[in-house]
């Protein structure tokens, strides 16, 4: 490892700019290599048979799905197939349509969260923008609560959610989590079910996005949350999602939530008025091609097969420029997601300023926190997966470069 010097790093960086290249990096994309995986599912899409007990995959009806898509879910989350609703595109939609149900109609019975007054949500940082952004739209105020090894910071999020009413939602991306790739221990999972808030209203968006999105071919355990949730009696708390935006296409896919009955019905009984039914033939052509969660673990080694050699380029050239050790230069080494998180010592912003000078497109820094603000300027959401590994290489000499300058600044 030799570490570049300022005058090194200098030069490096405009010869990135020299080149005229441009690398985007802002968000976690499957690559065209990945999109071209899912095609197999539409060969032979027209011979399906889209007709089931009791429907016609074609025709109206099944406000809650098809029972192939409902079933196939149902054995993702380990649940029972009447606690699944599978729905058009992703997860993103079917959270903001809970958030905008609970402020307009409250949640099973309660009175509506913009009739409470002050709304809070706990929103676990670094995490993901999406969630931040769906509070700032409705304008619910965020409390940011530190991630650790093994999760959120349980003691704060206990703390918060038992004594204060106003705590109506914390936002969870259980595995993999975006951006830090953590897995949440069975002591997080445990916790959380075992929460006793104040509001009776309250809920956790338990977005699962990367249930199945291993980079190593190893399915790494998450404890299962409404396993933990029936011990303690509080699986009206809990709403589960995921979908296939980046198993298949991203908004051509499906989406699943998993819930209570009550949850369930609550949400039914409000999308009655905004749909007929989902789009039932794109889900029997997902059932067919998924078929199980045994199938769906061979199609995501094809991805897995794609991405971790980008991760891998990622963490080779941040070690042999920073090392393990260096105390301003930190960043992840996940088993599966999409992200990497990088921590640079408070020059993050400059970091950013520098990179994109030379081509290269990072998240906006501050983006990993609520309200996009990183109180210690220093997060730095890496996404290696549209690049090619070419590309991806120019954008490390462009990342390394920067953070060189930036720091001897």
């Amino acid at each position: 490892m030799k570490r570049l010097s300022l005058d090194e790093a200098k030069i490096l960086l405009e010869k990135c700019r020299a080149s005229l290249k441009q690398v985007d990096m802002t968000r976690g994309r499957p690559s065209k290599q990945q999109l071209e995986i899912g095609m197999r599912m539409l060969v032979r899409a027209g011979e399906l048979d889209y007709t089931y007990a009791g429907g016609d995959a074609r025709n109206y009806g099944d406000m809650k799905g098809i029972p192939a898509a409902r079933e196939l879910f149902a054995e993702v989350f380990g649940v029972s197939k009447e606690n699944v609703v599978v729905l058009d595109g992703s997860s993103l939609s079917i959270m903001y349509r809970l958030v905008a149900n609970a402020m307009d109609f409250g949640v099973m019975g309660c009175n509506p969260w913009r009739e409470q007054g002050r709304v809070k949500f706990l929103c676990p940082a670094p995490g993901y923008d999406r969630h931040f952004a769906i509070c700032e739209e409705f304008g619910i105020d965020m409390v940011t609560v530190p991630m650790l090894a093994d999760g959120p910071d349980m003691d704060m999020i206990e703390r918060l959610v038992e004594e204060d009413a106003s705590v109506k939602g914390v936002w969870c991306v259980p595995k993999y989590s975006n951006p830090t790739g953590i897995v949440f221990s069975d002591s997080t999972v445990k916790r959380f079910a075992a929460l006793k808030p104040a509001a009776k209203d309250f809920r956790i968006f338990w977005d699962n996005a990367y249930i199945v999105h291993s980079l190593t071919g190893e399915q790494h355990h998450l404890e299962n949350i409404f396993d933990a949730a029936k011990k303690f009696g509080s699986e009206d708390m809990v709403y589960e999602l995921t979908s296939t935006s980046k198993i298949t296409f991203a908004g051509s896919g499906i989406a699943a939530l998993a819930a209570s009955e009550g949850n369930i019905a609550d949400f039914i009984s409000h999308l009655q008025f905004e749909m007929i039914n989902p789009n039932k033939v794109n889900q029997v052509m997902h059932a067919a091609y998924l078929k199980d969660v045994d199938n769906i673990t061979r199609i995501m080694g094809e991805h897995a097969a794609l991405l971790r050699p980008k991760f891998e380029l990622v963490d080779r050239r941040l070690f042999e420029a920073f090392g393990r050790d260096c105390p301003d230069v930190k960043w992840t080494r996940p088993l599966g997601g999409y992200f990497i998180s990088l921590d640079v010592n408070g020059v993050a912003a400059r970091v950013g300023e520098l990179t994109k000078y030379a081509g290269v497109k990072f998240t906006k820094v501050g983006a990993t926190y609520p309200y996009g603000k990183d109180p210690h300027n220093s997060n730095i959401r890496i996404a290696p997966s549209i690049p090619s590994l070419e590309e991806l290489d120019f954008a490390m000499d462009a990342l390394i470069s920067a953070i060189a300058i930036a720091l001897e600044e």
